[in-house]
């Protein structure tokens, strides 16, 4: 008789699955979407978004940056990616966070040391990665002249090429009035819908003078200047903005009625201006410099002008802008809640009037947006390199979840400096503001 004697060989778990139990340590609860590693191996919920690490370098950044500013990292240099739908994704780990709580539960010892031996096996443990190329450097003191300077160069000199294929045709880079449901309402309507709300808003009437403050690529200035007759003077301090808007204002004869300087907001002098607009740059001015900033909008308007700010802002537990923002986007940039802005630009002496949120209209404008990234992908690229492509995927697809779940907002702020006995000029009512704004 022939004995046949046979034996099993254990499996070795993969990358993916030691990853798993690693991650369900640290969060303490099941991986919440599918994990695919460098060597192939995969696991977690089938039907989830799949989140693949082509490289070891990945884990080595989450290692020294835990949290979003080492995912960031490690996304924007392709070492880890999203398959299929990156809104998913973000909106699966965002939903995951929210209901494990802000604070991850401690690992214990033994905890900690199952961690690190899996770090060695995976070959993870090293010196930290270089930071990408793409992210934002600046030195100096935080909101000094240079280093503003610095951060709004980062951003808005990426280059007007860039700009131009992202936009539409009105080159305004900030969030859109969509004032019809209509097929035919386009984003470039939304934009002009949004720079007729604030005109109005502003009450502007020919040979008026209004200061455009972050004045962009000059779409509330041409708008202004061209449907309303107003005399305006635009401010920035992005030399590719000021020669774009300079080049424009040439080209629709309008020198007689725009002035572009390119200056810091510290530096405008004069005053008594019929009205004074900003939009969305005070999330640029930083925390503790904002009342001075509120007080320049109240010292450059006369009295009963009107001032119109168009600010981003974020609830009382989420100030700042963010990891990924502060890193990437828009370094040094503070988002506060409404209230506490409006507070400010009382405490400097403006009359709030009015307030609206635009916060579901950022959603429509930030997807119009990436939906030209993802159309021209191939431009895009080709214009700034792949790893400046995928920060632009990836700040689009995030901003627009932040807006749409309520983690972000923004608002216009109507006020008015008052006159003579506390005289506002306003009428009692808005007075036909919305009217027509909805006609593409």
């Amino acid at each position: 008789m022939t004995t046949t004697s046979s034996s099993s060989t254990a499996v070795r778990p993969g990358a993916a699955h030691r990853l798993a139990a690693l991650v369900g340590d640290v969060l303490g609860g099941p991986l919440p979407v599918r994990l695919r590693a460098w060597d192939g191996s995969e696991t977690g919920p089938a039907d989830a978004p799949v989140v693949v690490l082509r490289s070891r370098r990945a884990l080595r950044r989450l290692l020294w940056q835990p949290g979003e500013l080492g995912l960031a990292q490690a996304y924007v240099t392709g070492e880890l990616d999203v398959e299929g739908d990156l809104a998913e994704g973000l909106r699966t780990m965002w939903a995951t966070a929210r209901e494990r709580g802000p604070r991850p539960p401690r690992l214990t010892p033994a905890g900690r040391a199952r961690a690190l031996a899996t770090a060695v096996r995976l070959g993870v443990v090293g010196p930290p990665p270089t930071a990408p190329a793409s992210q934002a450097r600046l030195r100096g003191g935080l909101h000094s002249r240079a280093r503003d300077r610095a951060a709004i160069s980062h951003h808005y000199d990426l280059s007007n090429d860039f700009y131009a294929l992202l936009l539409d045709e009105t080159m305004a880079y900030s969030c859109g009035y969509w004032a019809s449901e209509k097929p035919g309402f386009t984003a470039a309507d939304a934009q002009r819908a949004k720079l007729e709300l604030i005109c109005r808003k502003l009450g502007l009437v020919p040979g008026a003078r209004l200061l455009d403050i972050g004045c962009g690529w000059g779409s509330l200035t041409l708008h202004a200047a061209e449907r309303h007759g107003v005399q305006v003077t635009a401010v920035t301090l992005a030399r590719e903005q000021a020669a774009y808007v300079r080049e424009r204002v040439r080209e629709r004869g309008l020198t007689e009625r725009v002035q572009v300087v390119c200056q810091d907001y510290r530096d405008i002098e004069g005053g008594a201006y019929d009205a004074v607009a900003t939009v969305e740059m005070g999330e640029h001015v930083g925390d503790a410099e904002y009342p001075a900033f509120a007080a320049a909008l109240h010292r450059l308007v006369r009295p009963c002008g009107r001032v119109l700010v168009q600010q981003m802002s974020r609830g009382p537990g989420a100030p700042g802008g963010g990891a990924f923002i502060e890193a990437y986007i828009a370094p040094d940039m503070h988002m506060r809640p409404l209230g506490a802005t409006v507070a400010l630009l009382e405490g400097a002496g403006l009359e709030v009037r009015h307030t609206e949120s635009l916060r579901e209209h950022y959603v429509h404008s930030i997807g119009a947006w990436h939906r030209t990234l993802e159309e021209r992908w191939e431009a895009f690229v080709g214009l700034v390199g792949e790893e400046t492509a995928r920060v632009w995927r990836l700040y689009l697809v995030g901003a627009a979840l932040a807006f749409e779940e309520g983690r972000m907002g923004v608002d216009q702020i109507l006020g008015v400096r008052p006159g003579p006995g506390g005289d506002s000029g306003m009428p009692a009512t808005s007075h036909g503001w919305y009217e027509g704004l909805e006609k593409p």
